[in-house]
């Protein structure tokens, strides 16, 4: 298969899948969305029996594309819903991919892109990779990775990280338990290849069931939530705080929040 917004590759028993719009810091946008569950779909059916994620240039990715905000202004509820379902469905497709998937972030990974980062089974970072949940800062939710969140760091973490927003970097991540190694910067896929490989010399029918029985474990609990989370996360792009939170940030300006 071909797509537009990454690279797929397979080399013997590892796949690297390289998100690809370097000139837009790897943004997501709904082409990616699209592409990634493709190329997942792809992955699974791919002799690979391990998978990389990273991305080109100097970011890993930098949340949502600025025309994919945009164009959020102008939709109706009912596209609202069918949007976050859409986002929910993609970070649920990764956290539940059933091949070992290493996130290799060779660059900031903000918003849903820190998302994409921790939600893999291995997360490697360079120092200067940084994260944040920062969609409270432009009257967004970050609802969908609440669900995760709340499972990786526990609630007082992650009230700490969802409620301020703030950017923090790999080695606080690795402190968290979002991320599983810091690699410098030139060692990074090496360090991902080399994971790759320990992953590969075990057995592929004992590393499926592990994290199939790993996901089975609160299966019902992440299908329960993620519905609230996707209805939440329609919800709030109805209220003015979200209208005025994306206006200042399109145009780069002080939020003048209402309170509702």
């Amino acid at each position: 298969m071909s797509y537009k917004t990454l690279q797929f590759d397979v080399d013997g028993e590892l796949a690297t899948i390289t998100l690809s719009r370097p000139d837009r810091r790897n943004a997501i946008s709904p082409e990616m969305i699209e592409d990634i569950f493709g190329v997942l779909d792809e992955a699974a059916r791919s002799e690979a029996r391990v998978v990389i994620l990273t991305g080109a240039g100097k970011a890993f990715c930098a949340g949502m594309d600025l025309e994919a905000l945009r164009a959020l202004a102008a939709q109706t509820q009912e596209q609202h819903v069918i949007d976050a379902e859409h986002m929910g469905k993609m970070f649920h497709r990764v956290y539940s991919f059933p091949k070992p998937l290493i996130a290799a972030v060779n660059g900031p990974a903000i918003a849903g892109g820190t998302g994409l980062a921790t939600l893999c089974d291995f997360t490697l970072a360079v120092p200067e990779a940084k994260f944040g949940y920062t969609e409270v800062r432009i009257g967004f939710l970050p609802a969908v990775v609440s669900v995760f969140l709340l499972r990786q760091v526990g609630e007082k973490v992650t009230r700490e990280l969802l409620l301020t927003g703030r950017i923090f970097d790999a080695v606080e991540a690795q402190r968290l338990g979002l991320v599983t190694e810091v690699v410098p910067a030139g060692k990074l896929l090496e360090a991902a290849r080399e994971l790759a490989q320990a992953l590969i010399s075990s057995s592929p029918t004992s590393l499926r069931i592990t994290k199939r029985l790993i996901l089975q474990s609160n299966a019902k609990e992440i299908e329960r939530d993620l519905a609230v989370a996707i209805r939440e996360s329609a919800e709030i792009r109805r209220t003015e705080d979200f209208r005025e939170g994306l206006s200042s940030f399109l145009e780069k300006r002080k939020p003048q929040w209402q309170g509702r």
